[in-house]
């Protein structure tokens, strides 16, 4: 109790949180989280996505603020103009270790697990995201086309797109994605919805060539990784710390507990 009151006395940010988690909760963020900020972090998260202290758990131990601090999530410039929320709710990598995959596995492996484990892979996209199908049939001309994954984000009233790919981002990717999406706002949203958006969910990346494939996107669209196994959460610590580091310069660094 001393050490509650230490970390929140005065803290009038948080100070409406505090009472909307169970205490179980705090003493899980207290004992894990090293910064104010961190802090505040998870207990927005937490209330938010309303996470059960085991999911809480799994989220700290995925690092999931200091991936978020080190790598936002990369959109394009028209997802910042239809969707400015949307920043605050994809993520620039996520956690499938639940799926057990082997490192060398195929593309229907990873469409196979996330359907047949879709509660855990929903609790890591967010609690407002909800499926619609998988491998979901469009018909364009006289050819027949399948979005590997589809949901709706209730929050941002649009459908989400979801493209696999095993492996490394490639520019072209994009080409298809922005296809699809045409596709689902002309034949399939509803007149009350939102464009689209679109996510490629790929195994890794390059940032420099994400930025300058999305620089010129004509589609809200964003890239992201997914990851097998959880990070050198250490590793992502002393990152971190040299971020914050480079604060004390005049360096700015985002805002991720909003």
């Amino acid at each position: 109790m001393c050490q509650f009151f230490e970390a929140y006395a005065g803290d009038e940010k948080v100070s409406a949180l505090l009472t909307q988690l169970p205490w179980t909760h705090h003493l899980i963020i207290l004992g894990r989280s090293k910064r104010p900020e961190e802090r505040e972090f998870y207990l927005r998260l937490a209330v938010r996505e309303r996470w059960t202290t085991r999911e809480l758990e799994r989220q700290l131990r995925a690092a999931t603020f200091e991936r978020v601090v080190l790598a936002p999530a990369k959109v394009s410039p028209l997802v910042a103009q239809t969707h400015p929320a949307a920043r605050d709710i994809f993520k620039d990598s996520y956690m499938v270790e639940f799926l057990d995959l082997p490192r060398e596995h195929s593309e229907d492996d990873l469409h196979r697990g996330l359907v047949k484990r879709l509660k855990n892979f929903l609790v890591e996209l967010g609690r407002d995201f909800c499926f619609v199908g998988s491998e979901y049939p469009m018909q364009v001309g006289k050819r027949d086309f399948a979005v590997d994954l589809l949901f709706f984000h209730r929050d941002l009233n649009c459908l989400v797109a979801m493209e696999l790919k095993i492996g490394e981002f490639q520019p072209e990717h994009l080409g298809k994605l922005e296809f699809y999406l045409e596709a689902l706002d002309r034949d399939v949203r509803k007149p009350h919805e939102r464009p689209s958006i679109g996510v490629l969910l790929c195994a890794s990346k390059d940032s420099e060539v994400v930025e300058y494939a999305l620089s010129r996107a004509l589609s809200p669209a964003l890239v992201a990784e997914y990851q097998t196994r959880m990070p050198d959460k250490k590793l992502l610590q002393a990152k971190l710390h040299e971020l914050y580091a480079l604060t004390e310069t005049g360096r700015d660094v985002p805002d991720t507990a909003t």
